[in-house]
């Protein structure tokens, strides 16, 4: 039976990203999502490293597909509030950084906006990142009508992060519920991660 990640030494603690409010690697990255909570009965998911440490987390205690959910290290601070704004057709998702527990500000750092094309099907999302007043960025999530795969793209059209099915090095595809994320380097990691969120909520998956 396929490993859904590496097997982690007993001996060696996970390593948590650095405390702070962003996370940037100057290399391309790769995670395993796996779309379910460790908290039996839970909702959300859990996102190994490629040495299959534990790195971040989204536990949901309440019904699946809550309006509020949580971004966490493994530690279970709180890097990221994101909440569903209800429409009466379209749904918008904001996120909140956060300090611990508490949220940074009450404006939110980013938005996502979800639009559907009457001709052809299929769906994408309008990002809007604010982290201060003075700064805006424009983002968009593509092909969110395949569950397991989508991108997200910088207003210039360059991919930023891009989650696939997982396959094993001899070509096996794993479930619909574990993924492969890269991140491209430059990136936030903790906006890449609360965007997948986002999605997984779009798609009722946690």
């Amino acid at each position: 039976m396929a490993k859904v990640h590496p097997q982690m030494p007993a001996a060696v603690p996970p390593r948590p990203p650095p405390p702070s409010d962003s996370y940037i690697t100057s290399r391309r990255e790769t995670f395993t999502l796996w779309m379910k909570s460790l908290v039996i009965q839970g909702n959300g998911y859990t996102v190994f490293n490629s040495d299959g440490e534990i790195v971040y987390r989204i536990d949901n205690y309440d019904k699946k597909c809550s309006s509020e959910v949580y971004l966490m290290d493994l530690q279970g601070k709180v890097l990221f509030t994101i909440l569903q704004r209800k429409l009466r057709v379209f749904g918008r998702w904001e996120g909140y950084k956060c300090n611990g527990s508490k949220v940074d500000s009450q404006k939110p750092c980013f938005q996502v906006r979800k639009h559907c094309r009457i001709l052809g099907g299929g769906s994408s999302c309008e990002v809007t990142v604010r982290p201060n007043e003075a700064q805006s960025s424009y983002y968009r999530i593509q092909g969110l009508a395949g569950k397991s795969t989508f991108k997200i793209v910088n207003s210039e059209g360059g991919v930023m992060a891009e989650v696939k099915q997982k396959q094993t090095s001899s070509g096996v595809v794993l479930g619909d519920d574990v993924l492969n994320l890269v991140v491209e380097p430059h990136v936030d990691h903790f906006l890449v991660m609360a965007l997948v969120a986002v999605c997984g909520l779009i798609h009722h998956r946690m």
